[in-house]
């Protein structure tokens, strides 16, 4: 019961962090970083994959709600969550159901980056990619999606290293 009330107590402030501050920072009109994805990487790894995709799809919807993104988020959040157990196994050769949560503690600093460098470029690539839904401007998605990746990346090395309670 504890632990899902600390779910919850994240659940709430990853969302109004992005929906109230990072939502309005366009680094130069391009790059926009995605705290909230933080939320999805840190499930412990025993959790099926429908409770993610559950877990996922609810907080991708709650921003869409704030965000005036109609679903947006929510497809991108629920991609996320489901393609979360095979980016973890590509980076660590722990078994998952060893049962551990993801971090720099568990998988290493050098794992854990490239575990959430995949999961953020799969994040953005699906985000803007609905967002855009267009290849018009071919070099210009792109650099919207390697910009916003680097923010992303950036915000959640900082809060790995700042918060290393249980999420």
């Amino acid at each position: 019961m504890i632990h899902l009330f600390n779910q919850i107590k994240w659940f709430i402030g990853l969302v109004l962090l992005q929906v109230l501050i990072l939502n309005q920072m366009h680094i130069n009109g391009y790059a926009t970083p995605f705290l909230y994805i933080y939320f999805i990487l840190k499930f412990h790894s025993r959790v099926s994959r429908n409770e993610l995709m559950v877990w996922g799809f609810i907080l991708g919807l709650v921003v869409d709600m704030f965000s005036n993104t109609p679903g947006m988020n929510a497809a991108a959040a629920t991609c996320l969550a489901f393609f979360r157990g095979p980016l973890m196994r590509l980076v660590t050769l722990r078994d998952m159901d060893e049962g551990f949560r993801p971090g720099v503690k568990a998988l290493g600093f050098s794992s854990f980056v490239r575990y959430s460098l995949m999961a953020s470029a799969l994040f953005c690539s699906v985000l803007l990619l609905i967002d855009t839904f267009s290849f018009l401007h071919p070099m210009v998605l792109l650099l919207k999606i390697l910009t916003s990746v680097l923010s992303t990346m950036l915000c959640i090395l900082c809060a790995e290293s700042l918060g290393r309670k249980k999420v």
